[in-house]
């Protein structure tokens, strides 16, 4: 995708998304003979995690994957702009979603007095977010990109409805969880379709690029925030709601070009036009890999939270219930799909090749310091520092674009000298060190600006390390296991952020309130600390008073401890870096076909 942006047209533009000249149908697929080596010497344990992919390149795979196939030869310089400009279009209501509704769960949850379910709803939704990722991915090669593009749009419209109409906590959180389905499959669908039109070399630069739109969205989010949750502002429910109108909207242009592209192809022949049965179709997207894969996930996941807001905690016996079958699900999991399943949704080979598994054991370990650090940074900031809404949404994202802005540089750096490791080891070096800067500068006595300075140096660190660790892991399989790879990747990075979030709340809902306590003095009442803890709306002494800088040193001390979690993750995250392999990235899709 960023090859089409920055180059000039012609040979150039084809040899960057992958293709041959413009109306060309892609040569078969042969499995590569090319050398793979490591930047200093060649590792045998390297070249055998693409050997083994080698010899199971030629195993049979879905019926979709030939429609998907099929159509791409179609695309032809037309159809692959038409797509250029459907992901660009994609992005940028993706971008005004994500930064609005983001900052809107405050407001809800404090409407509801559950600020502190917080925690919970936020892992909660990332739980959902990684685990619906592997069957997505999975029914993106059985019935195509583009009907999955609309079913993924379709659950974004149908969650506005119900949480801009909700009318309890709960009612809310169900449409925040249909919500996290339709981000989760859009979010993986682009970075699918954009590995489709990209080489291995370019492929970091396009996605890094693809975010483009968030480089602008923040600062603009920021003042629509401002506006809407304002004492005579619409509200925040009219803020999710107008987004039912915008999002299908931008979303049909992607949506009809790659549907018109797949129905062409079924018309000329080039794609099999045969219906399956639903015992294949459940076969092909491995229904019961999805449900113990899913299932077992959620299940283990979920007490994580919930423990902490029960009162006997990890005693409570169904607690421990779920994390046992859980476990039992995850366990029966490579046995099922070695032994079982003809289309396995989660490889057991994923896990004996280096490259993948160190790519998840990081982005999982990076995404628990993040997670752990922010869950709670939004309220924080509001109460701690005094921000107006305008000034918090600002602050929110200056980690994200900063991100942004060095994932491209970072892409630029990939694509020239074809080498990934030493942008993650680095990358892992810049997060340590603003972890152990933001325990020194997240006090209620740090100035303004040097809680945005912690946040730009998180946002470097950011940008390099999740740049580098999803390349990698597409690169050593064939093309049409590309989907199933970068779900269970970004799945980690969100079972990494649902841990955060555990932490996170664990932490605030056991020391907020006796924080409250020790601040505020005996003078307080318990309703009062209650409030405290579960709202940022009208409860919150005024700023100046000696009650809000009692509060607001409260609130720091709870946020230094959820900064001492993310030290030690990124500590692990760092060390796992240094053994992470150094292929050199081809000018083709992967390292394992041609």
């Amino acid at each position: 995708m960023t090859a089409i942006i920055f180059n000039n047209a012609g040979r150039r533009l084809q040899w960057a998304i992958g293709a041959g000249p413009v109306d060309e149908a892609p040569a078969p697929v042969a499995v590569a003979s090319v050398n793979v080596h490591d930047t200093n010497n060649e590792d045998e344990t390297n070249r055998g995690d693409i050997n083994h992919e080698k010899q199971a390149a030629n195993t049979p795979v879905e019926t979709g994957v030939s429609t998907i196939e099929a159509s791409q030869a179609l695309w032809g310089k037309t159809g692959r702009w038409l797509i250029i400009i459907g992901l660009c279009l994609v992005m940028i209501v993706y971008e005004l979603d994500n930064t609005t509704v983001y900052i809107y769960r405050n407001y809800a949850v404090s409407d509801f007095n559950s600020l502190s379910e917080l925690a919970a709803l936020t892992t909660a939704g990332t739980i959902v977010f990684a685990v619906v990722k592997p069957p997505i991915a999975k029914l993106s090669n059985v019935v195509g990109r583009g009907p999955m593009y609309a079913i993924t749009i379709s659950f974004y419209c149908l969650s506005y409805v119900l949480m801009a109409a909700s009318k309890s906590f709960g009612m809310y959180a169900a449409g925040l969880m249909l919500y996290f389905v339709g981000q989760s499959g859009t979010n993986l669908l682009n970075d699918i379709v954009i590995a489709d039109i990209t080489t291995a070399r370019w492929r970091a630069l396009g996605i890094g690029i693809s975010f483009w739109p968030f480089l602008v969205m923040p600062w603009t989010s920021a003042l629509i925030i401002d506006n809407v949750t304002s004492p005579d502002g619409i509200g925040w429910r009219w803020g999710i709601g107008m987004l039912a109108i915008v999002m299908p909207f931008c979303a049909s242009f992607i949506i009809t070009t790659l549907l018109y592209y797949q129905g062409k192809a079924k018309k000329e022949g080039l794609a099999p036009k045969a219906r399956i049965s639903l015992y294949e179709f459940c076969s092909q997207i491995d229904v019961g890999g999805v449900v113990l894969f899913s299932g077992g996930l959620a299940l283990l996941l979920l007490p994580l939270t919930l423990a902490a807001t029960t009162p006997s905690q990890w005693q409570t016996p169904w607690i421990i219930g779920l994390l046992v079958a859980g476990m039992v699900l995850l366990i029966a999991l490579p046995f099922y799909e070695h032994y079982l399943a003809r289309n396995p949704v989660v490889p057991p080979h994923y896990f004996a090749n280096r490259t993948i598994g160190l790519c998840l054991l990081l982005i999982a370990m990076d995404n628990v310091g993040f997670s752990a650090t922010h869950t709670y940074i939004y309220a924080w900031v509001t109460v701690a520092k005094g921000l107006g809404a305008r000034d918090a949404t600002f602050f929110t994202f200056v980690n994200g674009v900063t991100q942004c802005l060095v994932a491209i540089v970072a892409g630029v750096a990939m694509l020239r000298t074809g080498r990934y490791k030493w942008i993650c080891v680095l990358g892992s070096v810049v997060r340590l060190v603003g972890y152990g800067v933001m325990v020194r500068l997240r006090g209620s006595e740090n100035g303004t600006a040097e809680i945005f300075i912690v946040q730009l140096i998180q946002g470097i660190g950011s940008g390099m390390v999740g740049t580098t660790l999803l390349v990698p892991a597409q690169v050593v399989l064939p093309h049409r296991e590309m989907p199933q790879v970068t779900a269970l990747v970004i799945c980690f990075a969100f079972v990494g952020g649902s841990i955060g979030s555990c932490i996170a709340g664990g932490i605030y809902t056991n020391t907020l309130q006796p924080a409250l306590w020790k601040y505020l003095g005996s003078g307080t009442t318990a309703e009062t600390v209650a409030a405290l803890a579960n709202s940022i709306n009208g409860v919150v002494p005024d700023w100046g008073t000696p009650e809000r800088v009692a509060v607001s040193y409260a609130f720091s001390e709870v946020m230094k401890y959820m900064t001492y979690a993310a030290v030690g993750t990124s500590a692990i995250a760092l060390l796992g870096s240094t053994f992470l392999s150094n292929f050199e990235l081809p000018d083709r899709n992967n390292l394992v076909e041609e």
